[in-house]
């Protein structure tokens, strides 16, 4: 096994890109079993690229990919209710308005 010729700040740089491709495809394919087909087909672009050691022709290859993301970016992508943003974000519980039941007061008669 040979080691890579790529820095650590590379690796995480194709990660995060792969990541944020794989979250933009979620936003526009809601159910799983149309979303793992589109998955695959990501996957394979990145599998495709794997050997690609010259930097001019990586960097020409994560500029396209950069730019077909921003040009594919959901206008409205979901948000996990509780994340920032989403619809339950920082939102309080109101407090019961019903009569306050005091448990002892209670026991005591019975």
């Amino acid at each position: 096994m040979s080691a890579s010729p790529f820095s650590a700040a590379h690796r995480l740089y194709v990660k995060s890109l792969y990541k944020r491709m794989l979250k933009n495809e979620l936003d526009w394919v809601i159910r799983y079993d149309l979303f793992r087909p589109r998955a695959l087909a990501i996957r394979a672009q990145f599998e495709a690229n794997r050997d690609v050691h010259d930097p001019r022709a990586l960097a020409a290859i994560l500029e396209k990919a950069e730019a077909d993301l921003a040009q594919r970016q959901h206008p409205d992508p979901y948000i996990p209710s509780l994340f920032p943003g989403g619809t339950k974000w920082e939102r309080n519980a109101p407090p019961p308005l019903g009569p306050i039941f005091d448990h002892e007061a209670h026991d005591a008669h019975h």
